[in-house]
This record gives structure tokens, C-alpha cells and sequence, in this order.
């Protein structure tokens, strides 16, 4: 029995060994440095894309007849500006001061710091590109990122932006970052907040608005000074939606390893000539390809174009949206190709053949079923070869659980012998990577706060300091 754990245990170590000198080969540190320690940032040359070391992620963006679609084709969201007379802008509004004081939260560390931002959890999926999301950051400088991993890029691409700035809420006591939540409407409101090193010009009141539907709101209280004046040296001056997908291309530095890229595939840009106190845009989601759910849908529909199927994902798309490298890695661009017969030849023909047999029912084909119904197999035979299946389902769960009892127990019995305490030496919790990206010369980097106090149904429970 002890030859037995033994032999298991070199295995498990040996398989082991492998990956973890896989791993610090890529990584080039050393096996005591974490994941989070070896990822970083750096900022590209003479572009917008930043290869880091360790972690390698690169933002970068695809060419411009591609980043401004919207404005040609609208092919992810319609949209809708209304001015200071329009009747319709005091209906977008959403007035957080009439709520109850229970309904709005004060973010107490947003509201007192400066590119910064916090992690919220909504109370209903929110589609956003096609994709639902349950997710957001807030940003003091007036936006929401929408992206799975956080980097100190945040402001390059995924967000909603209703005036991203270089906004300061620490300036003044009576600035804050507050939100509401009520199961169909998630409001953020950037309350009086002024700009860095620009503080006498005034205090700006704007907010964001994110339907259950998709439906995005921008709403513009108070915008003391143009918003084309806004200097952009410091920090991005952007207004709209955009959206990207991560990549792995081959890395040119290491050969084992590929380089992670987010490319930024589409973007709604509104004038900031046609922003005033007063104004709002609503900006409606259009159908996706990701929201059909058979090969039928994804290629007959009238509602949208360019839509493939991927019958080994089951997912309709047109390649460009967030799971693209999965969509690259199946090889769905060739299997988009084809078409739903291509798939499914059988059920074709079985539909052809129930047709034609519904439509003239004749004796041979009375026939053809009686034979059919003849050929199935006896119930005793398909008893016995479920029962022969589940033997053998529960055979091999009963040898598994005996050699991971016999592992452990050997390795308790013999903490002193090299294999058992090599392994308890390697064993360390952070030996998943942990995607956190830092880039200290990025100039509107931002930082993700951890929440202070405790959290309540998504919502952190933060009173406003002074």
C-alpha cells in the first residue's frame, strides 16, 4: 500500500512540477513572486496600446472606419438628443432627492478622492453590446468602466460616459458620487463635482441612467462652462459608449506565451458642442446577433445582418463582440460559413419523411413503422446494459476516492519524505493569477478602491465624510 501512494504521489508531483516551471519560465520571477506581482502596465511607444511586463496587456484600438460606425449604420444602439426645451428631458431626469434616503447611497470614498473607482454590484442584468452584465465601476471622473478586468487604463475603452473629466470630488464637501438602485433603474450622479485645478469655474451635476432594457440615459443638470473647453492634457474628455474584446496574439519577446490585446471594436461619440445645462441624449440598444439562440434565428432574421452560426459554441454572432477569442479558438468562423442544413441534415430529412408520410399514408408505409418498432431491442437487454453502465460509473468514483484517501493518508504518515513535503512546500494561495494591471506613468491611471464597511444587497453602506 505504501509503493501504491507513493507512485501516486511522484505522479501528482511530477505533473506539478511542470506547470510550475512552465509558469516561472513565462513569468521570468521567481517561484516565491505572485501573479500580482509580476503583472503590470506600461505605457506603449508612440501609440495607445501599453505591452506590460509579465502580464502583457495591450490596449489598442482598430481603424477608424471602424470605431465610429454608429453615426453611418447604428448598428449597436440608436440615439436621441433633446435640448433645455424639449419636455422630454425633465422626464429623463431621475431626481434622487425626491427618493427615500434609504433608495440613494452616498459612495463615502468616491466622493472624497480623485481618480478613483469602485466595484458595484447591480440588482438585475444589465445588456450592454449584447452582453448581460451584473458589474459596474464607478469612476470619479464621470464615468462607468464596463469591462470584465480592471487596469488603471480605465478611461481607454468600455465605458458609459456621460462626461468623462478630470473631475475632483475631494475638493469640496458638498461634491459626492451617489447611486440608486431600484431593481429596474441603476442612476448614477456625479453631484456638484468640479474640475482639477479648475475649480473656480464652476461645480458640474450629471448623470448616468441604466435601464433594465438596455436603454442608457445621459442627463445634464448643471454644465457651468462648454464642455469643448475642458482640457484633455490631463485626463480624456469623452462622451458616448464604447466597447472591446480581449485577443491573445503571439508574443514576440517570448515564444511561449501569447500577448493579451484589447481591441476596441466600437464607439458611440456625441458632439460636446450640443451638451448645456438642461440637454440629455437616450441612447436605445438595436438587436445583437448574440440574442438569437438557434441556427434558425441567427441566419433568417430580418432584425439583423452578418450574424454566423456556431454550432459547436451554440452561439450566433458576427465576431466582434467580448467572446471573440473564444469564437477564433472553436474555429466558428469556418463553421459560420456554412448553413442550418449543414448541422442538422438528420432532423431535415426525419421532417422531410414525417411529412410525406402525414400527407399519403399508405400500407407500406404502415409497414416501414411496424418493422421500425420490431428492430428496438428487448427491455431485459436495455436494462442490463444501463445497469452494466452504472457499475462501472460507480466502480471507478469508488477507486478514485481510494486513492485520494490512500494519498492523504500516506502524506500525513510521511511529512518528512521528499515528495509529500515538496508538495506542501509549493502549495501557496496565490497561485492563481489575479488579472490586476498597474501603471504608475499612465497620466489618467485610476486606482480600484476596495469598499470600507460592509456591503448590503450590492450597495456599500458608506456615510459622506466632511
Amino acid at each position: 500500500m505504501e509503493l501504491s501512494g507513493f507512485l501516486l504521489v511522484s505522479l501528482l508531483q511530477a505533473q506539478l512540477g511542470i506547470l510550475w516551471s512552465r509558469e516561472d519560465a513565462e513569468s521570468g520571477a521567481p517561484p516565491e513572486t505572485s501573479a500580482l506581482q509580476r503583472t503590470s502596465l506600461e505605457r506603449p511607444r508612440g501609440a495607445r496600446s501599453a505591452p506590460p511586463q509579465g502580464g502583457r496587456l495591450d490596449i489598442t484600438f482598430l481603424p477608424d472606419n471602424m470605431t465610429h460606425r454608429v453615426e453611418d449604420s447604428q448598428r449597436y444602439y440608436s440615439w436621441q438628443s433633446f435640448g433645455p426645451d424639449d419636455r422630454r428631458t425633465q422626464d429623463l431626469w431621475v431626481d434622487l432627492n425626491s427618493l427615500h434616503k434609504s433608495q440613494v447611497r452616498i459612495h463615502g470614498i468616491l466622493s472624497n478622492a480623485h481618480r478613483q473607482a469602485a466595484r458595484v454590484a447591480l440588482s438585475f442584468d444589465f445588456p450592454f453590446y449584447g452582453h448581460d452584465l451584473r458589474q459596474i465601476i464607478i469612476a470619479t471622473g464621470g464615468f462607468i468602466f464596463m469591462g470584465d478586468i480592471t487596469h488603471r487604463m480605465l478611461t481607454a475603452t468600455q465605458y458609459i460616459a456621460p462626461l468623462m473629466a478630470n473631475f475632483d470630488p475631494s475638493f469640496s464637501m458638498n461634491s459626492t458620487v451617489r447611486y440608486s438602485d431600484n431593481g429596474h433603474l441603476f442612476v448614477v450622479q456625479w453631484d456638484k463635482v468640479r474640475l482639477k485645478d479648475r475649480e473656480a469655474e464652476g461645480a458640474f451635476t450629471f448623470q448616468a441612467a441604466l435601464h433594465r432594457n438596455g436603454t442608457v440615459v445621459f442627463n445634464y443638470r448643471e454644465i457651468p462652462v462648454p464642455v469643448e473647453r475642458i482640457n484633455s492634457t490631463e485626463h480624456p474628455v469623452k462622451v458616448g459608449l464604447s466597447d472591446a474584446f480581449m485577443a491573445y496574439l503571439p508574443s514576440e519577446q517570448m515564444t511561449d506565451t501569447n500577448q493579451r490585446t484589447i481591441y476596441e471594436y466600437h464607439r458611440v461619440e456625441i458632439n460636446t458642442t450640443t451638451i448645456v445645462s438642461g440637454s440629455a441624449f437616450e441612447f436605445t440598444p438595436l438587436p445583437t446577433c448574440l440574442q438569437h439562440t438557434s441556427c434558425d434565428l441567427c441566419l433568417g432574421s430580418n432584425l439583423t445582418s452578418g450574424c454566423g452560426w456556431c454550432n459547436t459554441l451554440q452561439r450566433c454572432s458576427d465576431g466582434l463582440d467580448r467572446l471573440r477569442q473564444e469564437w477564433l479558438d472553436y474555429n466558428c468562423p469556418k463553421e459560420a460559413e456554412g448553413t442550418c442544413e449543414d448541422y442538422y441534415p438528420a432532423s431535415h430529412e426525419e421532417s422531410t419523411l414525417t411529412f410525406y408520410s402525414s400527407a399519403a399514408p399508405t400500407s407500406s408505409s404502415a409497414e416501414f413503422h411496424d418493422n421500425v418498432v420490431t428492430r428496438e431491442p428487448p427491455e431485459h437487454t436495455r436494462m442490463t446494459e444501463n445497469a452494466a453502465i452504472i457499475a462501472g460509473v460507480v466502480g471507478a468514483l469508488v477507486l478514485v476516492v481510494a486513492l485520494t484517501l490512500l494519498a492523504v493518508y500516506y502524506i500525513n504518515t510521511h511529512p518528512t519524505l521528499a515528495p509529500p513535503f515538496y508538495l506542501m512546500q509549493r502549495r501557496s494561495n496565490n497561485y492563481w493569477p489575479a488579472m490586476k494591471f498597474r501603471n504608475q506613468d499612465y497620466p489618467s491611471g485610476y486606482g480600484e478602491v476596495e469598499p470600507v464597511g460592509h456591503e448590503k444587497e450590492g450597495f456599500i453602506e458608506a456615510e459622506q465624510c466632511c
